[in-house]
């Protein structure tokens, strides 16, 4: 029987993170493995609810209240810092709190486990639920990605990592920035389940266009060096190619790809070690909601 840590960030979404935990208890019922789950409060504005649910099959369920706001996924890293440091685990599934990591998918991770217990398995989305605009804007972000740093990123938070790679992310400085972007470069060797993007369980999504273009370009800074090396093969390839038609046009690939590296430069500043090493000085306390 393994220990599995379930890592939930939250913000102010007490109504949904209560509901998913209904849903994990249901879930995990016929898995026969430990399962706890480890709420980050990220210094929410609103009161928590009572919460009276019967969570018989979880073990444990924490609340970590942080003190500042810091960010999901500087949330996510700050979890998964505090699990390595302060809690027996062999796994560790970090999830959304507003149920679009979908709960059903966990045994999908057990599953897979039984044959590669020493991968970590990433959901990668097959099907996401989101409107035209989001879902083709997610998709030019993946294109970029791809062309200018190498990397396909077909999965988010929502993955199963094994005890020695949660230990390698948290002494990884890009954990602190992009939690997805850091277990592409810390581990190159992955399985994956099929994952469907579920719909929130209460609310609006809370990622706008200005949320999806940082989190996007914070995956890429993640591999800057690769960006750079690529964006200057690129500008110097296309200006040789326009430079006999050179407009305001033809100008605005240039002017992209320059506004991109810059904005690669600035957020790549978010991935400070030292800041990370000592996140856990921002904790407030922890509540046992069971």
């Amino acid at each position: 029987m393994k220990k599995i840590k379930i890592l939930i960030p939250i913000y102010n979404d007490w109504q949904s993170v209560f509901k998913l935990l209904e849903n994990i208890n249901s879930e995990v019922s016929t898995l026969n493995h430990e399962f706890s789950v480890v709420i980050i409060n990220d210094a929410s504005t609103e009161n928590r609810p009572e919460f009276l649910a019967n969570l018989e099959n979880l073990k444990s369920v924490q609340v970590i209240n942080m003190k500042e706001n810091r960010g999901h996924a500087r949330c996510n890293a700050v979890g998964l810092k505090y699990i390595n440091e302060k809690v027996d685990f062999d796994y560790v599934i970090p999830m959304d709190g507003d149920g679009e990591d979908r709960p059903e998918e966990l045994s999908l991770f057990i599953e897979k486990i039984k044959d590669y217990s020493d991968k970590v398995i990433t959901a990668d989305r097959v099907k996401r639920s989101e409107g035209f605009i989001f879902k083709f804007c997610y998709l030019v972000h993946k294109c970029l990605t791809f062309v200018f740093t190498g990397q396909t990123i077909k999965f988010g938070n929502y993955a199963c990592l094994p005890k020695f790679v949660v230990n390698k992310m948290v002494n990884e400085s890009a954990t602190w920035s992009s939690f997805s972007g850091s277990l592409a470069k810390t581990v190159k060797d992955r399985k994956s389940i099929s994952s469907i993007r579920g719909t929130r369980y209460f609310g609006p999504s809370k990622m706008s266009f200005v949320n999806l273009l940082k989190h996007s370009l914070c995956i890429i800074a993640v591999f800057k060096t690769t960006l750079f090396i690529r964006s200057l093969l690129f500008l110097i390839a296309y200006i040789f190619l326009v430079a006999e038609k050179i407009s305001v046009i033809t100008l605005i690939p240039v002017v992209a790809v320059i506004f991109m590296v810059i904005s690669v430069i600035i957020l790549s500043r978010r991935e400070n070690i030292s800041e990370f090493n000592y996140s856990l000085e921002n904790m407030h306390n922890i509540e046992n909601l069971k």
